[in-house]
Parts: structure tokens; sequence; C-alpha cells
């Protein structure tokens, strides 16, 4: 079997470059997951080669297939894609995340003779109303990809009942990868600070990070996230930079490499996340595979946390200023978290796994 994606951030996953998203890291994992099981695997990329340009990296190739444009004179987006579908010819081609183009992108796809996996990533994902961040006018468009779209992929239960009954049975949930393994580093031997890491944009809420942090000044934090100005308001990013400078017991460390975040998190004696809204956080996924429980203000998709006792699901700044300072207490505590996280993460978010659930998905074998 043969997959397409097209993006050129997957790209500098796979390549090494300093890029940032969930989604498009979820991509890179899978296409190597995928090549490894067999499958022959391309990545389109727009800037980041020259058209028909070819690399492979890990068994994956990447393709240089053009820029697209809306002008006179020059090729429509839309035109680059039906060329690289035509010219590649795979079974599938797979899509992560809202985006008004996908309604048009289904019918290239259609009629270049490619099946089509839809892949939500955010949780608004499976709401056409509320899915797009840009031109969100466009709503029907994307809506009508996701009616036309083979399959739709979705991370945890949360979404598929927030999908449209009409859209349930094609939609299968498809657990995100976890990556690489890590060593867990015994809790007694960390130092002793809780990791943050997101983006400084208002739905990650930082300010929720400083007001923990305030409430806590015993407790050291170290922070990893570059400003945005992407959905938060004008000057919000600026205004929490500068408070968690101004915080002496926050670390704050910008925008770090990826390499250095994961060792970060598993150096650390917990992350925390302050999140309003994810999907299933690649945060959750690397912290458990170092053995590092979550302390999460809101978000626990299918209730692992608490189910599995991975850490801690506060509700309030209150609760988690408390389930902080006493999980900081007990590195026993932290040790046994550690032993669980890595069972979870190995039944159901290692490549094995993953890929054997999107091969029975494919075949249209799960409910």
């Amino acid at each position: 079997m043969k997959i397409v994606f097209a993006d050129d951030t997957i790209y500098g996953y796979a390549s090494g470059a300093p890029v940032v998203g969930g989604a498009e890291r979820q991509q890179w994992l899978l296409a190597r997951a995928l090549v490894a099981t067999g499958w022959s695997v391309t990545v389109g990329v727009h800037e980041a080669l020259e058209a028909g340009e070819r690399r492979t990296i890990d068994g994956v190739e990447f393709l240089g297939i053009g820029r697209g444009y809306i002008g006179i004179g020059r090729d429509h987006i839309h035109l680059v894609w039906y060329r690289f579908l035509s010219s590649e010819q795979p079974d599938w081609w797979y899509w992560r995340c809202a985006d008004h183009l996908w309604g048009s992108a289904v019918e290239i796809a259609k009629l270049a003779g490619v099946r089509t996996i839809f892949a939500a990533a955010f949780d608004t994902d499976v709401q056409p109303r509320r899915a797009l961040f840009r031109r969100s006018h466009w709503w029907p468009l994307y809506a009508w990809g996701l009616s036309r779209t083979d399959r739709i992929f979705v991370q945890h239960t949360g979404q598929l009942v927030e999908l449209a009954p009409r859209w349930r049975p094609k939609a299968y949930i498809v657990p995100s990868i976890a990556g690489a393994m890590a060593a867990v580093k015994p809790h007694s031997e960390r130092a002793q600070y809780v990791a943050w890491v997101a983006m400084l944009r208002q739905p990650k809420r930082p300010d929720v990070l400083i007001e923990i942090a305030r409430k806590a000044p015993a407790i050291r934090f170290v922070v990893c996230g570059g400003p945005t100005p992407f959905r938060s308001p004008p000057g919000y990013d600026e205004w929490i930079v500068e408070a968690l400078q101004a915080q002496p017991n926050i670390e704050f460390l910008g925008q770090v490499a990826h390499q250095k975040t994961l060792q970060i998190i598993a150096d650390a004696a917990m992350l925390l996340s302050t999140s309003d809204a994810e999907g299933f956080p690649n945060t959750f996924l690397e912290a458990w595979s170092s053995g590092t429980p979550v302390i999460s203000l809101k978000i626990d998709p299918n209730r692992i946390i608490e189910r599995q006792e991975l850490g801690t699901v506060p509700g309030n700044v209150e609760r988690a200023t408390a389930d902080i300072m006493a999980l900081m207490d007990s590195s026993q505590r932290r040790d046994e978290i550690a032993v669980r996280a890595q069972r979870y993460v190995v039944e159901t978010h290692s490549d094995a796994a993953v890929t054997a659930v999107f091969e029975s998905a494919i075949a249209g074998v799960l409910s």
C-alpha cells in the first residue's frame, strides 16, 4: 500500500530543522512507522525542496512538488496537488487538521482516483462550525470535505461523540504515536522542577501557569515555548514573556530544539498542562514515555490520566497547586506513576500498536 502526505513541516521534523507543530510531528512519526511495516510513503514538499527533487529519510521519500499560488501565470495549489497525486498514484492521501481547503482537496483526490483520510488533531476539528482558525466563514467547504472523505480518524472517544452521526460509520479511533521511548531516570535522582511546554498563545493559558507559580514560590518551573500572536489578543505574547521573566521561580527558556525539550521533560518531576482545549497532547505522550507524571488542569482525553493514574486532573488553580506540592514531596509516588505510564504508552501509543490500529481502520474492520 502507498500513502502520501503534503506538508513542509513534516520534512522539517525529518531533516532536523527548527520547526514546531504537534500535528506535523505526528504525521512524521506515522509516516516512519508505516514504512517500517512495509508501506510506501511519499511526502509532498512545497518550498523546502526544489520541484522534482527527491530525498529519502528513514525510508520516507520526500518530493518537491512546487509552490501553489492563486494568481495569473502561476500554478494553482489544486493543480500542484493533482499533479502530485497523479504522478505518485498512491492508494491514500492523509490530511491532518481542519482547513477550508480540505473540501476541494478531497475532490482533487477523487479526480485523481485516490482515497482520502482526514485525521482530527484538535477537539474542534470534528465540529465544522468551530473548527477553522482562518477563513472561518468557509466552514461549509470544510464540512463538505468531511462528508466526502473516505475515512475520518479521531484521537479519542470524546472526538468521536462530537462528530456528526452521519459521519461516524466511516470514523475510527486511531491513537497518536508517542515516538521513541526514553530510559526512565528514577525520580529520586531528578531535578525538582515542573516542566511546562507549549507555544505562548492564549488557549495554552500560560497566564494560569504564572498564577500557579505565584501560589507555589518554593517550586521551580522550567518553561519552554516561544511567543506567537496566533489565536491570541494583540500584545498577549509580549505580556506573557515579561511576566514569565519577572517571576523568580520560573526559568523561561523560550523556544528550544525539540530534542532539548524532550530532555527537559524526561528530567522533570512532572509536566504541567494549563490548556483550555487540546486534542491528545503530544507532550503527554512524551512525558509518559520518559516516566514523567502529568498534572493537567482540564485536559484528560478518555479520562486516561484518571483511569490509569498517570498524574492528576485538578480542575482549578488551587487544587493544581496542592497536587504539585504533594507530588513533589513523594518521589516514590512519582516512580509508581512512571511504571504505569510507560506500560500504557507501549500498549497503546507505540509504533506497533498504532500501525496495527491504523491498518485495521483502513480495512474498515474497527468499530
